[in-house]
């Protein structure tokens, strides 16, 4: 790392650390050599200088463990899809974590995310109906990168995209929300989903992944080899315009859509979407050369855009 991002990261490390008076949930970055649920779910879910350890910090202090704990089961099953080759195996994982949210209905958690879920969880309606609803929807989303690795049309990817980030949103909206959020949450969920898959074009594609849909693709004249080469070209760029068009639209009128009544209770969300709209002025800054590399926010930066998430 240049020496001026490390200094610009520990900046905003200092920064970013309440007063001890005004935090009781402060968790610390490196674990101890017996670790607890809610130290793994820190790291699992958002270590230092990442996009999430920033928007945690704008939740209220006696919700941020519980909205960890929600990011730390997002990662431990994003990780199922994406760091596992060969998919029985990927498929044994999953049918492991649905038996695992089973346990914790019952009261018998195993893992330490299911276990800081269950610690954290009263009073929020995670773990109602309504929230187990939503809990097992989005990991039935998950499922879905198991089976297909490519989609046909915005109709199928569009149904990932509800099921998997539309779900996540619901669960974590409804963490910390006044009233109901089925008319809003969701779809700002699948915005963010939206928006971080065309970022991570480039990821993906190196995970034998696009998420382009397939017809789009050929509307402008670029293909999945194309996009797995790391092969740039007009039409490529022009695609990706498209895409960040659409992306930010949706962002855009997802958070337009959040009641004022909501606004404050919904830090975490709307300090994302915040994160994800700035990224993408970088990426467009860059001309979109997301192949070969990773387009990111400063931590400073990324610290300045949360914070002014009010």
């Amino acid at each position: 790392m240049p020496r001026r991002d490390k200094m610009s990261a520990r900046l905003a490390r200092r920064l970013a650390k309440p007063r001890a008076q005004n935090n009781l949930f402060a968790f610390p970055t490196t674990s101890p050599p017996s670790v607890n649920f809610d130290d793994y779910c820190q790291q699992k879910a958002a270590p230092e200088g990442s996009g999430t350890y920033y928007a945690l910090r704008r939740a209220p202090a006696a919700r941020q463990p519980l909205l960890t704990a929600l990011y730390a089961l997002y990662r431990e099953l994003e990780e199922t899809v994406k760091e596992t080759s060969d998919p029985t195996i990927g498929r044994t994982k999953h049918v492991w974590w649905r038996s695992e949210l089973e346990r914790l209905y019952l009261g018998e958690p195993t893992h330490p995310v299911t276990k800081a879920l269950q610690a954290h969880a009263d009073g929020s309606g995670v773990l109602d109906e309504e929230g187990r609803a939503s809990l097992a929807m989005f990991v039935d989303g998950f499922s879905m990168d198991l089976d297909q690795a490519r989609y046909l049309d915005w109709p199928g990817l569009r149904r990932y995209l509800d099921q998997t980030g539309g779900a996540f949103a619901t669960a974590v909206a409804r963490a910390t929300a006044r009233g109901d959020v089925s008319s809003w949450a969701a779809p700002l969920g699948c915005a963010l989903l939206l928006a971080e898959r065309v970022q991570e074009i480039g990821d993906d594609a190196r995970n034998g992944r696009v998420y382009v849909p397939i017809d789009e693709l050929q509307r402008f004249n670029v293909t999945a080899a194309d996009i797995i080469n790391r092969k740039y070209s007009d039409a490529f760029t022009e695609l990706m315009r498209f895409q960040t068009e659409r992306a930010r639209r949706a962002l855009d009128e997802a958070l337009a859509a959040i009641p004022p009544a909501e606004r404050a209770s919904q830090r975490v969300l709307r300090a994302q979407a915040a994160l994800s709209l700035a990224r993408f002025d970088e990426i467009e800054r860059e001309g979109f050369k997301v192949l070969h590399q990773r387009i990111t926010l400063t931590p400073i930066r990324k610290l300045w855009i949360t914070w002014r998430t009010r």
